[in-house]
């Protein structure tokens, strides 16, 4: 076994609770530990909010332990009051099944599902769905006590505005969960984000009355900025690991707008550069922070989307906004209404005919996706134009 993956996770600054700690850190130095993830399949791509969890899988997985990632399936159909002031959507088969073949390939950059402790996805819809109910209240319902339920954050934040019973059977079902995966594949250890401690913690808590047997909760510190709100949104919504929803390149630029307090944190929880080189690069908090926000822009770009997309992206941002080769304008225009109408407005073509002759040969980008169609509006009140390798351009729509 390698170095204990806990001392990996607490360096980093990933632990926020755990339960029977020596316990555990004792188990998962001495043998390879099943443990088990939960994601709802609510959309068809992973986003920031699930950065952390796929990092810490791959430090487990590279430790020596085996990653079960938990679909949601059966769960999606009443939805997770955490963190909720209303209820969820309830969503189709069809739905959850292909988010689930998005969210594979896009965890596949992060962890293997071939080897000796190849990750599995299993789908709780497959034992929950076919549950008789009577059954499960007189097995799992009995080891509930519903003062200590209500107690719990994920409850008493709902229970102001009206908390359906239906919401009220998920932190027994998620236990359920857990006993299942125990029961099938041995898995004794449940992490998850910090929000999620309550329902974990009940998982962990069944195992133990019903089977007699150890189990184990983590969370981890949530991806916060230094003044408390959640990491991972823009004016655009979410920030998305899928390319067609945040570009490369707005993801680029995201992490490279951290804010200077931030930036070690997520270097630490969300790259896999050395703990001692991250702590060099943001020793200083001057002009020379701006060094380690490029370096994060461009490995957690390189984590996503791979390292040919965050070279492009990174020259496109350094072109766009200072410190490349490339020629450095900003251009305000306006009455336009086509890329084409930029085009011309911004003197990067004489006239619309040679501006639609560019585009036809290729040479058009706007941000970073390729313009095929004269007639393309614009995209936002700001983007970046580029023509061919050497003219890039920030465009502000007045």
């Amino acid at each position: 076994m390698a170095k204990n993956v806990m001392d990996t996770l607490r360096e980093r600054g990933f632990i926020k609770q755990t339960v029977f700690e020596d316990e555990l850190y004792e188990k998962l130095g001495k043998e390879s530990v099943p443990f088990y993830i939960g994601f709802d399949p609510t959309a068809d791509s992973l986003h920031v909010g699930h950065f952390m969890q796929l990092i810490a899988m791959h430090h487990m997985q590279q430790a020596g332990h085996k990653p079960i990632i938990l679909i949601g399936g059966g769960t999606a159909m009443i939805g997770d009051p955490s963190g909720r002031t209303d209820m969820r959507s309830m969503m189709t088969k069809e739905t959850i099944r292909h988010n689930v073949e998005c969210f594979k390939k896009q965890m596949s950059r992060f962890i293997s599902f071939e080897g000796e402790n190849a990750a599995i996805v299993v789908d709780n819809g497959d034992w929950l769905l076919g549950l008789n109910y009577v059954d499960f209240l007189r097995e799992i319902g009995a080891h509930f006590s519903v003062n200590r339920m209500l107690s719990a954050e994920c409850f008493k934040q709902r229970l102001e505005r009206g908390l359906s019973f239906l919401e009220f059977n998920y932190m027994l079902m998620q236990a359920y969960d857990f006993l299942y995966l125990y029961q099938k594949y041995g898995c004794s250890l449940e992490l998850g984000g910090d929000d999620q401690w309550s329902n974990i913690l009940a998982g962990a808590n069944l195992i133990r009355i019903k089977e007699q047997k150890p189990a184990f909760a983590m969370t981890f510190t949530l991806l916060t900025t230094s003044d408390g709100k959640k990491m991972g949104k823009t004016a655009k919504g979410a920030v998305w690991l899928d390319a067609s929803k945040t570009t490369p390149y707005e993801f680029y630029q995201y992490w490279r707008n951290t804010a200077d307090d931030d930036v070690e944190k997520c270097m630490m929880l969300l790259t896999f550069l050395p703990v001692e080189q991250i702590k060099e690069l943001c020793a200083h908090r001057d002009e020379r922070i701006n060094k380690a926000k490029e370096v994060l822009a461009f490995e957690l770009t390189k984590e996503v989307h791979g390292e040919e997309a965050a070279v492009l992206a990174e020259s496109q941002a350094k072109a766009a906004f200072g410190g490349g080769d490339a020629e450095l304008l900003t251009k305000q225009v306006t009455d336009v209404a086509t890329v084409v109408d930029v085009m011309v407005a911004a003197g990067v073509a004489k006239s619309k005919g040679e501006a639609r002759r560019l585009i036809e040969q290729g040479g058009v980008s706007v941000d970073e996706t390729k313009v095929t169609d004269g007639n393309m509006p614009i995209p936002a009140k700001e983007f970046v134009l580029h023509k061919g390798k050497k003219v890039h351009l920030k465009i502000i729509v007045a």
